[in-house]
């Protein structure tokens, strides 16, 4: 039962200290064989319950607790069916730290919005939960007097829950001028000059160039079109920011603008009017030797622009290859690889996780449904056997949903 009260502030985050880690479940579960499932498996969901009533108590602390503890358990965990029950709960304690809360209890209760858009997957459900929350992350995402770190999150997270739950193209297209509008004030102007920002609004800048470049994966090829035509003359400019990740961000959007591009079209070659100039710039970036730069940025930038380089030239693409269980998924595209960096940026170290059980994330990927895999081999996986039970479950699941649609086909066809 939600509370909107709260006693004491000791109290609230007294028990939430009692829920802060996920590891006493599982150890449960490895010793005491399906009696030590259950008990995990309700250990886990009470802790689940408590986070989801503390996130809208009175005490910003208690409530930030919670927003974190609900991410880490979907960032980790396949909760479906947990989540599914509760997911307007959840969506209302969303909506209300997004306006009534401040700085980080914002940003988490954004990130938590796309962490429960991914867990639920696109559909009629995550529909409900974006309808009540897009318009909130728009009027955040381009008020000038809002937070600067909540704008940046909301950047980040309305191009992930558009991308996994918007159906109807017009509205991506509409979301994306909304991010238009702000990384292109990053754009060189008319009289050849700069725009002087500070580093947060670059970083807001870069969020939704990101975001932007995430969403043009799924558009039409009349759109893409239009895009390469309206931006790719200005993106250029872009690779003389000062802020290195402004550089990456505009650098892999130019290699995806050309992958698409090319795509369109296999048989004519794409041409673009200032391609040497493009290309001195990216091999510039790609040797860059100033001494002003750290070195962090410059071995990053290196490597991110050595592979710009060779998109653009040679139509070439560092391959690699992603390991998980008993199955491995090739990232051999920038639409993939900005989608694969898009997801993992919410899920960080449960992305192996997902990709193995997360039905929605499968498809996205075109992995198939989940696949069942015997117990030496899952013992192997150094993963606890209460995971091990959830993961065979998604997995047995997804398998019997998989063969149903099958199954009804074959009677449509016998019938016919």
């Amino acid at each position: 039962m939600i509370f909107f009260g709260g006693g004491d502030e000791d109290a609230s985050i007294e028990t939430l200290s009692h829920c802060s880690s996920f590891s006493d479940a599982m150890s449960v579960a490895d010793e005491g064989g399906e009696t030590g499932e259950e008990t995990a498996q309700e250990d886990l969901q009470y802790k689940l319950n408590v986070f989801i009533d503390s996130a809208v108590d009175k005490s910003a602390k208690t409530r930030q607790g919670a927003l974190d503890g609900l991410k880490a358990a979907m960032a980790t965990r396949i909760l479906y069916e947990f989540i599914s029950d509760r997911r307007m709960t959840i969506t209302d304690s969303i909506e209300r730290c997004l306006k009534k809360g401040k700085g980080q209890e914002q940003c988490a209760a954004a990130s938590l919005a796309c962490l429960l858009c991914i867990q639920l997957g696109s559909g009629v459900e995550s529909e409900e939960v974006f309808k009540t929350l897009k318009p909130i992350f728009k009027n955040i995402l381009l008020d000038g007097a809002a937070n600067i770190q909540t704008r940046q999150a909301c950047a980040t997270s309305l191009g992930l829950c558009t991308l996994v739950v918007e159906d109807d193209i017009l509205d991506v297209y509409a979301t994306m001028e909304s991010f238009e509008s702000l990384f292109m004030r990053s754009y060189v102007k008319e009289d050849g000059s700069r725009p002087s920002l500070n580093p947060q609004t670059t970083l807001l800048h870069t969020n939704a160039l990101l975001s932007w470049a995430l969403l043009l994966t799924i558009c039409t090829g009349s759109q893409v079109k239009a895009v390469t035509r309206k931006h790719l003359p200005k993106l250029p400019r872009l690779l003389e920011n000062d802020d290195v990740n402004m550089r990456i961000a505009a650098g892999e959007t130019i290699a995806l603008l050309f992958e698409l591009a090319r795509d369109m079209d296999p048989v004519s070659a794409f041409e673009y009017d200032d391609w040497e100039p493009l290309c001195d710039k990216l091999n510039s970036l790609a040797t860059d030797c100033n001494k002003h730069r750290a070195k962090t940025d410059k071995r990053k930038q290196r490597s991110v622009f050595r592979d710009v380089l060779k998109a653009v030239e040679e139509r070439d693409f560092q391959t690699e290859t992603i390991r998980f269980s008993t199955e491995r998924m090739t990232i051999d595209s920038w639409v993939r690889k900005r989608t694969y960096d898009a997801f993992r940026e919410f899920v960080g170290s449960g992305m192996n996780y997902h990709l193995q059980a997360n039905e929605f994330i499968r498809g996205v990927f075109e992995l198939g449904p989940p696949v069942l895999v015997d117990t030496a081999t899952l013992k192997s996986m150094k993963i606890s056997r209460f995971e091990r039970h959830l993961y065979n479950a998604a997995a047995f699941k997804a398998r019997t949903k998989a063969r149903n649609k099958f199954r009804d086909k074959r009677v449509d066809v016998g019938e016919f």
